[in-house]
């Protein structure tokens, strides 16, 4: 029997990057230019050079595993649906309101950003549930009517359902959901019942609001990707990559778009993850850096880190988690990511006080950096990378990517040296280690900022160009050992393949546990457990395949916001309340450095329940065996390292490592270039991964 493959695909700002691998441990990779406007097309064209290159038919792909930006970039573009909305009378400026934070303290010109609803595009109906689920006012089928009817004429491509309470007592919504239906069969709708029935107005519209925003954009997508494929004879399964680090199906998908809105950086944290676990690291913290941004989060304990809200459209998400409130809150299960617009393609630019600034703005793939000689005049991070001799210019992407290097320095000299009134290698040097501090500010607010000292974690570095940047970072953050997996500048697509399908469910139900129904809580978790496993078996998964595991948000009585703790399987008893109040204790004092006494009640606030389906034979095999033999290196070449200067500095290649070699030195690869300053060794462990120890 001919091997079987998996294809992992993560679109990036300016590449596609294509992983194949196979049952047999066989690697094949591709990275090619983004085709922004029709990114459904660079992964048709990548598959189709792949098979190209090695032979293989699309018969010989099984799944295809696929992380997307679509869903976010319609929403920083504002290039979504035109959505309808329906909601509680005296609830209709819910959106505008929000929750009154600011992600800028004393900024008096910041704006809140415009709704994805204009007001005449909102209608209100004149209905009332209280917070227990008892109607108050009963909702009048001919309001209903009027309301739907008001919608449909303006043409909305979209209606979000969203009424106050009806996470307690769906009723109402599930009247209008059924007069949309009958006026309009087909109209895509999100209802908020089904998408998020918990507490909090603000946070359950904007997530309907966002659900149907992205809907028909997401829709289309996938349809053509589909399309794509089929045309060029690849009739695998597609599955996508959700925020939270689990899997879906494109059907599931398309129904519920707002779970795959960051389903791009996840790919690289599950990756790790898995890495980790096999090594038996038990705290790293992953650093992915590509050619647009550099993103951070944290894996303890063999956990990912999630977050049970975000902020989607707020641009760069640095610093204080606390300044939230630029974007669009979206309150769906999500890795807990920190994000700094420092990548390769960022723009070096010199502020009207005389500073040399990094970013947030970005070359992109097209014109992309001075060096790409194709039309860009602004230098980069990659064009000061390039002038310290870090990144051999005949080599990007294994050569298939020539840089102009004396382009870059002829504009770095021009529009950063000269100004400045710096040496060239200085000033280099210096956009190199701004473009780090601000990562820096990204590492340290999913550590420090959660309590955790980046001391005792590894920095586990991956993308185009993390593997560049971590030596130095994790010097001045004082970690001490940096991991570099196999396949680095592509990792975001090879950690696809080491995920599983999830789906997450979750409810209000508001109870203090000394005070608790117990068996009401069993019997509610019950419920959530029915409803996963009912969608794992419509994507044919057995009994024995499914794996559910529990959670609970939690606060102390009177407190706004909540920390999510696991919840063991067994029995809901006095033992397992106990259990839970000490766990989130411990949290409590791990994020805030502090808890109250034992006196003091916690709430249960929602109930969680994470539904993962377990493939049979996914697992990655132990060998990997890479089929792009890697080339020859280069002689040395000179790289600058700060205090120490230009040193005549070696290229080798990762199988070179297999004994542990002292810095300076430089591994190319196709995907990436890891430098590996004096005073720091590395060596291969037998998973492949480079390690570093810094002294």
């Amino acid at each position: 029997m001919s091997t079987r493959y998996r294809v992992g695909v993560d679109i990036g700002g300016t590449f596609t990057d294509i992983v194949l691998l196979g049952a047999d441990g066989t690697i094949h990779t591709k990275k090619i230019s983004s085709s922004v406007g029709d990114y459904a097309r660079a992964i048709v064209d990548g598959l189709s050079e792949l098979f190209a290159e090695t032979g293989l038919a699309g018969e010989a792909i099984e799944e295809i595993r696929h992380g997307t930006t679509v869903a976010s970039n319609a929403i920083l573009e504002h290039k979504g649906a035109r959505v309808g909305l329906v909601t509680t009378k005296g609830f209709r400026d819910v959106l505008e309101i929000r929750t009154l934070r600011m992600p800028r303290l004393y900024d008096l010109a910041w704006e809140k950003p415009a709704p994805l609803v204009e007001r005449y595009l909102r209608q209100v109906v004149d209905e009332r549930v209280d917070a227990r689920g008892r109607i108050e006012r009963a909702l009048d089928p001919r309001d209903a009517e009027r309301a739907v009817d008001a919608l449909l004429a303006e043409k909305v491509e979209a209606i979000a359902i969203c009424l106050l309470n009806s996470f307690a007592n769906p009723r109402h919504e599930l009247m209008l959901k059924e007069v949309v239906e009958r006026k309009a069969p087909g109209l895509k709708l999100s209802v908020s019942y089904e998408v998020l029935p918990e507490i909090k107005e603000y946070e359950r519209t904007s997530t309907t609001v966002i659900n149907a925003y992205v809907m028909p954009i997401v829709a289309s997508y996938l349809r053509a990707l589909r399309q794509g494929l089929d045309r060029a004879g690849i009739p695998a399964r597609l599955l996508l990559m959700q925020s939270n680090g689990g899997l879906t199906s494109d059907r599931a998908a398309a129904e519920r778009p707002m779970n795959i809105i960051e389903s791009g950086p996840a790919g690289g944290v599950i990756g790790a993850q898995a890495l980790a676990r096999a090594k038996a690291v038990p705290k790293i913290i992953t650093f992915d850096m590509g050619g647009t941004t550099a993103k951070a989060s944290m894996v303890e304990d063999g956990e990912v880190t999630r977050a049970s809200e975000y902020s989607v459209g707020a641009g760069i998400m640095i610093g204080s988690r606390l300044l939230t409130g630029a974007g669009y809150t979206l309150k769906v299960p999500a890795i807990d990511l920190a994000e700094v617009g420092a990548g390769g393609g960022s723009l070096v630019w010199i502020d009207g006080g005389g500073a040399l600034q990094i970013g947030p703005e970005s070359a992109g793939a097209v014109p992309g950096p001075v060096c790409y000689d194709k039309g860009g005049d602004t230098p980069t991070v990659t064009d000061a990378n390039v002038v310290l001799g870090y990144i051999n210019p005949a080599h990007l992407v294994g050569g298939a990517l020539a840089l102009n290097a004396d382009k870059a320095r002829r504009a770095f000299e021009d529009k950063v040296a000269k100004p400045l009134g710096l040496a060239l290698d200085k000033a280099a040097y210096g956009a190199h280690q701004i473009a780090a501090s601000n990562m820096i500010r990204a590492i340290k607010s999913i550590s420090t900022e959660r309590g955790r000292d980046p001391r005792e974690f590894a920095l586990f570095a991956f993308g185009g160009n993390g593997p560049l940047f971590a030596c130095g970072m994790a010097r001045s953050l004082g970690m001490r050992h940096v991991v570099v997996p196999p396949s680095a500048g592509l990792f975001s697509s090879f950690g696809l393949l080491y995920a599983d399908v999830e789906h997450h469910y979750s409810r209000t139900f508001r109870r203090l546990l000394r005070q608790a129904d117990l068996a009401e809580i069993e019997r509610a978790w019950m419920a959530l457990a029915d409803q996963a496993s009912a969608q794992l078996a419509t994507e044919d998964f057995a009994a024995d395949r499914m794996r559910l595991r529990r959670s609970a948000a939690l606060h102390y009585q009177g407190q706004s916001y909540e920390l999510t703790v696991p919840v063991p399987d067994g029995v809901i008893d006095a033992r397992m309340i106990a259990h839970l109040e000490e766990a989130f204790g411990q949290e409590h004092e791990k994020t805030y450095g502090h808890r109250a006494g034992k006196d003091e009640p916690v709430e249960l606030v929602s109930i969680q329940i994470v539904g993962q389906g377990l493939r049979q034979g996914s697992a990655i095999p132990e060998r990997l065996k890479p089929s792009r033999a890697a080339p020859q290196p280069p002689p040395p070449r000179r790289a600058y390292f700060g205090e120490a200067g230009w040193l005549e500095t070696p290229i080798v290649r990762r199988s070179d490592l297999a004994s542990e070699q002292r810095g300076p030195f430089i591994i190319e690869e196709y995907d990436a270039t890891c430098v590996v300053p004096p005073d720091a060794a590395a060596s291969l462990d037998a998973a492949g991964n480079v390690v570093i120890a810094l002294s």
